[in-house]
């Protein structure tokens, strides 16, 4: 164990209690990661949500070994008042990590940097440490897990009798989720081994893991499983630190040349594949709570068989019936439930169209100009407002190394860009700032926008957003080389923040988070100043559709509207002048379309071209205004 670990303070809501769970869900959901982790390196603070709730209320909701101390919101630290809960911050420090899967995560790489022995714990990150790092904006499975079932259940939980008939649409996805075709990496491999399983009528031996069992399993050693399966033993052997199974040693030749496409595909064991995962601890409490409650209510699972599979076979994991047990959750024993045939459950199982993916073809056949004349026949053609300050440039010869984007790891030619690029933003935004004002740096990577900012304007208060946190790491670093004191860092995706600012800024945001930068800006009633970038990422989100404005939309359908996404992304220098030309003329459409939509908020939006254009291919800018 590791000695000299600095003290981290996890915060926590609390709503109210409901059986064995606290709400909101997100709570009881790191609460049982904490236990199952059996992570005692965070001091944990919850923060009553109303005024009626009493410390002795809270406190006998929580796992009996968990010292807790109830504060109020008022009480937080300031970086964290700004977040939406759960959040962690190192005591004193001004870098606050927020939101359910970036908490979950750093309470996973937190509890293995102090007991390296817990590889089974950094195991829940997935293959490449990736699972639910991708943030909900963009991931519909990380927005499935962290944000959708848990809001569900609680609304199930929390509605009418005569309104909790139906199974929650979110849970039904989730269901349909776990019959879907598993891939992981290497998968070629276990697939081979199925199929010869399956020419062989072997069984796979299966370890069965009790609640607590009387004698340990000696490495190596596996019991069999009557319902076993070469998914099931892959799985577990990974739980249990074994090798995995070869099925009869060596593929036989005819399964050597089996063609990929002709192999049996893999079935789920758990929420994410094969192996078990954070998203299983996630789900667990909220499946947990939407389970119990049904069979209170006497309804059928009848319609949920994947789901009560899946549910079973958690609890068999090695350290969850531990970890619930410290939860107080009582783990429902359910029987084991045949999948019914799918035409059978497609009427009760079927999702509304809000939750299914968007499959609609993004191939498209033909370029753009059809959709720029039909724009150009209504009277809208790309315009861009003269740039205020197109000659205004930083001392950048006698700025500090740290305030430079040369120090990071780029070329000079490309440092140089990099210069001129925030250039243009700070100039935009120093002809906005106010002494005192709140400026958020959005997307903010390595803090290039945000430490010039900083340092240049020691008056204002500047807060950096970004979601990876080697980069806002690298950005807290700079900043702690330049000493600045007016700089706060917040790894969160951007619906957890919700602080009040003045300005809002964002170079080169991707896709879809450019939109998300204006609403942030729009709801707080704060100037903006956004290099948009990546248009062809653009696409329908639970949140955003396509086009914007009402001009727009009156004249463009989603298709056509993608098709100048898709080619405002043609606008690199190795590319033809003319094509281009037409990249840039897309571009100005489509930001068009947002400066319009933005507009209708009473707002005045210029857009303008960065100078030098050569400073990036992706080179507009928004000036938004309050008016």
């Amino acid at each position: 164990m590791k000695d000299n670990v600095a003290e981290e303070h996890l915060y926590l809501a609390f709503s109210h209690q409901c059986r064995d769970s606290i709400f909101p869900l997100h709570t009881s959901i790191s609460l049982f990661l904490l236990s199952y982790c059996d992570c005692k390196l965070f001091k944990v603070f919850l923060v009553p949500t109303g005024e009626d709730v009493g410390d002795q209320c809270v406190t006998n909701s929580l796992p009996g070994d968990l010292e807790v101390q109830v504060i109020s919101r008022c009480q937080l630290p300031v970086v964290v008042q700004s977040c939406s809960l759960p959040a962690v911050v190192v005591k004193g420090d001004r870098f606050c990590r927020a939101g359910l899967s970036v908490v979950l995560r750093h309470i996973i790489q937190k509890t293995f940097e102090a007991d390296p022995s817990k590889k089974d714990v950094l195991e829940l990150l997935g293959f490449k440490k990736t699972c639910l790092k991708a943030c909900a904006e963009v991931s519909q499975w990380t927005r499935l897990c962290e944000i959708s079932i848990p809001l569900a259940v609680e609304r199930f939980l929390m509605a009418p009798p005569e309104q909790c008939q139906a199974i929650p649409p979110d849970i039904l996805l989730f269901e349909r989720k776990l019959g879907e075709p598993v891939r992981v990496h290497n998968d070629d491999k276990i697939r081979r081994q199925k199929l010869q399983q399956q020419k062989a009528g072997a069984k796979a031996a299966v370890p069965v893991l009790g609640e607590e069992p009387t004698e340990e399993l000696k490495p190596g050693e596996v019991h069999e499983h009557p319902s076993s399966s070469l998914e099931l033993s892959v799985a577990f052997s990974k739980l249990l630190a074994q090798e995995a199974p070869d099925a009869v040693n060596r593929e036989a030749p005819h399964i050597r040349r089996t063609k990929t496409s002709d192999l049996p595909l893999l079935d789920h064991v758990f929420a994410e594949g094969l192996y078990f995962t954070v998203a299983d601890l996630v789900l667990l409490p909220c499946i947990h709570q939407f389970l119990v409650f049904s069979k209170k209510q006497g309804k059928n699972l009848v319609n949920l068989p994947l789901i009560a599979n899946w549910y079973r076979r958690v609890q068999e994991v090695p350290g969850v019936k531990k970890a619930a047990g410290k939860c107080n959750m009582e783990l429902l024993q359910l029987p084991e439930l045949m999948s019914a045939p799918k035409e059978q459950l497609q009427d009760s199982t079927s999702v509304p169209d809000e939750l299914e993916e968007d499959n609609e073809d993004s191939h498209f056949i033909g370029g753009p100009r059809p959709t720029m004349t039909k724009l150009m026949e209504n009277g809208i053609e790309a315009k861009f407002s003269p740039h205020p300050c197109p000659s205004w440039t930083l001392d950048w010869t006698n700025l500090p190394s740290a305030v430079s984007p040369g120090e990071g790891k780029m070329s000079r030619d490309r440092a140089v860009r990099k210069q001129q690029q925030l250039n243009n933003l700070v100039a935009a935004v120093t002809k906005l700032a106010k002494p005192g004002d709140s400026i958020v740096d959005f997307c903010s990577g390595g803090g290039h926008v945000g430490i010039v900012l900083a340092y240049m304007m020691p008056s204002c208060q500047v807060v950096l957003i970004e979601n990876k946190e080697l980069s806002l790491i690298r950005a807290k670093d700079r900043s702690d080389e330049l000493g600045l004191n007016n700089i706060w860092f917040i790894q969160a995706n951007l619906d957890y923040f919700n602080g009040a600012f003045n300005i809002g800024v964002a170079l080169h945001a991707c896709g879809v988070a450019t939109d998300m930068v204006i609403e942030h800006c729009l709801r707080a009633r704060a100037a903006f100043v956004i290099s948009p970038c990546c248009y062809g990422f653009i696409q329908n989100t639970v949140k955003f559709k396509y086009p914007r404005s009402h001009q727009f939309k009156e004249i463009l359908s989603n298709k056509e509207h993608m098709i100048l996404c898709r080619f405002a992304d043609q606008t690199a220098v190795q590319l033809p002048p003319e094509r281009r030309l037409i990249g840039k003329q897309c571009m100005g459409l489509v930001d068009l379309d947002r400066a319009w939509a933005a507009e209708e908020h009473n707002y005045s939006v210029q857009v303008i071209s960065m100078e030098p254009e050569s400073c990036s291919p992706k080179n507009n800018m928004f000036v938004g205004i309050p008016a």
